[in-house]
């Protein structure tokens, strides 16, 4: 008996090299809390322990890109494929991106280096597991491990009211968003009789599959909208951004936003074929795309018109994300439109080239707000910025570009972004679809109103209160100087970005477990 358990435990499908860059994420996170435990004054040490790992990870990630066949492991729970892999990237530059712009922040704030850090690990290995997931429990748990570390790290300013009620209103309502997902994961698991997606997938293609599938299919959509922040789920996002630490709501903005991308690609397109077409009713497949594209374009109007009401920098950037999360939804429809698998790999990549093109300028931008900011963000309004432009040229010329970016402007990455998941969605053929594109350009076109304001407000408003040069540390430079290169590559040599997000192959077509 015992050895037919070992023989289980160490069947071929348990390939523990496959997940090595999870695992050295959690490990990191676990000698970070340990060091922190017998050396707590030692804040930077802690930090450069958590880059290690990063690297590690990273470096071992690109050389599984081509050194595997594409497939699952775990039996069936783990996915190695490029989907996986190239948002496991963009989760390990956006983290690494927050500890360098964190370095001034963990000083002026006197926060605990070694628990912002662990738990910073933590929220990274949940997100690699979100998007590794090719089973509904993988992801759920990736998602509960982020979820958790997040809840924390927003409340981590204890002393500050504003950040424990932003961390408070955020467990609550994520609270609510994870039941909504993980009963919807019930329902499915009941009406399939699998929690797999390649399972799901072979179940659902037969078009008399049952009516419950589709209630947790709209109560897992529910979870997803949640934690992408998309309308009407999107009430928690200007309240939370404001209230938690600058860096924090970088990092929120970004990486988390990314994670739940990916698992909801992968359960809704490439999972679910009621979603994707295949095999499906032409009428349940229409009604599907036509309540997405309603929320997409509710998205990007409600974050877009809020976004020109604000006066703090740190809550329109937090509407800037909601209506971000519309622009990325047209992408994700052009994927379940899409007519030809072809077709549907190029949308799917879209939307993963968007998510990074967005992450490294929202995080740029994230950078000179954390930097300006003062203790307790103290300095975060519209008139904060009043003159600064002649008077550190450096970041106002920086904080321009990542503006231009996030609108749209030609040759920088947020452009290219946007011409690629709009395009899906133009060439689905549909009326719906080419509307919503029309309004994601009009929405664009109003876009342009908020982040310009800003530009004026320190290019072209004087001065009332002295100004002090703010002390840039190294790693915030190093962050800086990142994101404004990463806004220029992605934004001119796009190409050979995007064909490391494609070819990704259908949760129903995976190849065999090794």
């Amino acid at each position: 008996m015992n050895t037919l358990f070992l023989t289980d435990l160490l069947a071929p499908s348990v390939n523990v090299t496959v997940i090595l860059p999870e695992l050295i994420v959690a490990v990191a996170g676990i000698i970070v809390m340990l060091y922190d435990s017998f050396f707590p004054k030692q804040r930077m040490v802690s930090g450069a322990i958590s880059l290690i790992g990063l690297a590690a990870s990273g470096i071992l990630l690109a050389t599984m890109w081509g050194g595997y066949e594409q497939g699952t492991s775990w039996g069936g729970m783990i996915a190695h494929d490029n989907l996986r892999l190239g948002f496991s990237f963009v989760f390990l530059f956006v983290s690494a991106m927050t500890i360098l712009i964190s370095t001034v922040w963990v000083e002026r704030e006197d926060v605990p280096a070694g628990e912002y850090h662990a738990l910073l690990m933590f929220a990274t290995f949940g997100m690699m597991m979100m998007s590794a997931g090719n089973d509904l429990v993988v992801i759920f748990l990736g998602l509960e491990t982020l979820s958790i570390a997040t809840y924390v790290m927003a409340g981590l300013r204890r002393a500050d009211l504003r950040s424990n009620e932003s961390a408070m209103k955020y467990f609550i309502l994520g609270s609510f968003a994870s039941a909504f997902l993980l009963y919807g994961m019930a329902l499915v698991y009941g009406a399939t009789g699998s929690t797999g997606l390649t399972q799901i997938a072979e179940k659902v293609a037969n078009p008399n599959f049952p009516a419950l599938l589709l209630v947790g299919g709209a109560m897992m959509l529910i979870g997803f909208g949640f934690k992408i922040a998309m309308a009407p789920f999107h009430v928690w996002t200007p309240d939370v951004y404001e209230g938690a630490p600058t860096p924090i709501t970088g990092f929120m903005a970004a990486g988390p936003k990314a994670a739940a991308f990916a698992s909801f690609m992968r359960i809704f397109v490439l999972g679910f074929p009621l979603i994707a077409g295949v095999q499906a009713s032409a009428l349940l497949h229409q009604s599907w795309i036509s309540a997405l594209a309603v929320l997409a374009m509710l998205t990007m109007i409600i974050g877009n018109v809020a976004a020109v009401m604000q006066s703090n920098v740190k809550r329109m950037l937090a509407y800037s994300s909601i209506a971000h999360a519309g622009y990325a939804l047209v992408g994700f429809i052009g994927a379940g439109s899409a007519k030809t698998p072809q077709a549907r790999e190029e949308a799917i990549a879209a939307v993963a080239f968007y998510m990074l093109t967005y992450a490294v300028t929202n995080l740029g931008a994230f950078a000179i707000v954390t930097l300006l900011a003062q203790k307790n963000d103290r300095r975060t309004e519209f008139e904060d910025y009043n003159g600064i432009g002649f008077k550190s040229p450096v970041l106002a010329f920086s904080l321009s570009l990542f503006m231009l970016s996030l609108l749209g402007l030609p040759l920088t990455a947020g452009f290219m972004g946007k011409i690629l998941v709009f395009r899906p969605a133009l060439e689905a053929g549909s009326t719906l679809l080419t509307i919503m594109v029309v309004v994601a350009v009009v929405n664009t076109a109003i876009s342009a109103y908020y982040y310009l304001r800003l530009i004026v407000v320190m290019f072209f408003r004087e001065r009332t209160t002295e100004w002090v040069e703010p002390k840039m540390p190294i790693g915030l430079a190093a962050a800086l100087a990142i994101t404004v290169l990463g806004v220029f590559y992605f934004g001119i040599f796009s190409e050979s970005v995007i064909q490391k997000f494609s070819h990704l192959p259908s949760a129903n077509v995976i190849k065999a477990e090794k």
